[in-house]
């Protein structure tokens, strides 16, 4: 059996399209104000001969705030388990995208999260949002930061100008459910960048909260001109990375080059 053919039958996240089909139409707005048939505007959904629940409606609109909230980039906001397709014949996107939809389905009871490591183009930031978008539909507050973008961040905070500080640009990723640090070791090598980099992450391990990693380097050298992760983010926050997260290897060809061919 080809990998598209099990990755077809392996995508049973339940309710993604459809997830994904009414948070457009709760962003759609009118003119008139629309009260929901089910509660009446209450909240709460009478269940004939079993009570009341909170109301689908309002469910919607949680969902649909965190899915704000999340800052997930507009490249990437379509990107779900249900249309992530591995590359023909490629068992490692396959585990990849089988460890994502584990993730899913086994949250809160899980202990680890993951670390996609692989070159650019083979689908780690594709499932790492698919997994964010997932936990959203459970009601999990979820943060995705491109680790460069998060660094300028911070660094911004110090002007004297600024309104903000970097207490309230890393409150956001230390209080995350769910984190997605995409990109991680992409920034240039400094002191502050580790230092940076341990403080993020050393508070998320010490507090064990569940983060996802994507890397572009690897825990091997493939040539001597080559960087391993561990020289880009050193030694004591790669063993960190070990004890929380599982490393999943993506392979294959960069699918954007694919994609720019068929043109």
């Amino acid at each position: 059996m080809s990998a598209n053919s099990n990755a077809q039958r392996l995508v049973v996240v339940p309710d993604a399209e459809e997830f994904d089909s009414e948070l457009r139409a709760s962003s759609t707005t009118t003119s008139e104000t629309v009260v929901c048939s089910y509660c009446f505007g209450t909240g709460m959904e009478v269940m004939t001969g079993k009570g009341a629940r909170r109301c689908q409606c309002r469910t919607r609109d949680v969902q649909a705030k965190l899915l704000e909230a999340a800052s997930i980039p507009r490249r990437y906001s379509e990107c779900m388990l249900s249309n992530y397709q591995p590359a023909k014949n490629n068992g490692s996107q396959l585990r990849g995208f089988n460890y994502a939809y584990r993730l899913l389905r086994e949250y809160p009871e899980i202990d680890h999260g993951l670390l996609f490591m692989g070159t650019v183009g083979v689908g780690k930031t594709h499932l790492s949002v698919a997994i964010l978008r997932g936990l959203i539909e459970k009601g999990v507050s979820c943060l995705f930061y491109e680790f460069g973008a998060l660094l300028k961040e911070i660094q911004g905070s110090y002007d004297s100008l600024s309104q903000t500080s970097e207490l309230k640009v890393l409150a956001p990723v230390f209080e995350a459910e769910v984190l997605v640090l995409d990109e991680l070791g992409a920034s240039k090598t400094t002191d502050w960048v580790r230092d940076t980099m341990m403080q993020i992450i050393g508070m998320r391990y010490n507090e064990r909260k569940l983060t996802i990693f994507t890397t572009n380097y690897f825990d091997e050298r493939h040539s001597e001109r080559d960087e391993a992760l561990e020289d880009r983010i050193g030694v004591r926050l790669r063993s960190r990375l070990y004890e929380m997260c599982r490393t999943v290897v993506l392979e294959g060809e960069d699918f954007r080059r694919t994609f720019h061919d068929a043109l």
